[in-house]
């Protein structure tokens, strides 16, 4: 499958293997993504902004997932962590962007 990244005002497609997080695609494909905590939603820095018109294509986040969103300051009301998101045939195309600033929660 194919997901669409923008990351520095420049959109960039890449391949996405079905079964890995999204956080481990854009490891994988060279996107700086810390996810310091390795993907256990303790540090949010593995945070994307999903694009409004995908949104609704994704599972809904889980309550763990939505109490470490609230705690992020750059929230977007699109704003998902890439480590609960997993490839799958249905989100072929699907359009996210890096934020230009994450803040880890483990500094708190």
């Amino acid at each position: 499958m194919k997901i669409i990244v923008l990351h520095n005002d420049t959109k960039r497609e890449v391949d996405a293997e079905i079964g890995l997080s999204l956080m481990e695609v854009l490891k994988k494909r060279g996107f700086y993504v810390p996810a310091s905590c390795g993907g256990s939603m303790a540090c949010s820095t593995c945070q994307v902004i999903i694009d409004a018109h995908w949104y609704d294509h994704i599972p809904a986040p889980t309550e763990d997932e939505e109490d470490v969103l609230d705690m992020i300051p750059q929230l977007t009301p699109t704003t998902r962590l890439s480590c609960q998101i997993i490839c799958n045939e249905a989100l072929n195309g699907l359009e996210v962007t890096l934020p230009k600033e994450v803040t880890s929660l483990l500094s708190r």
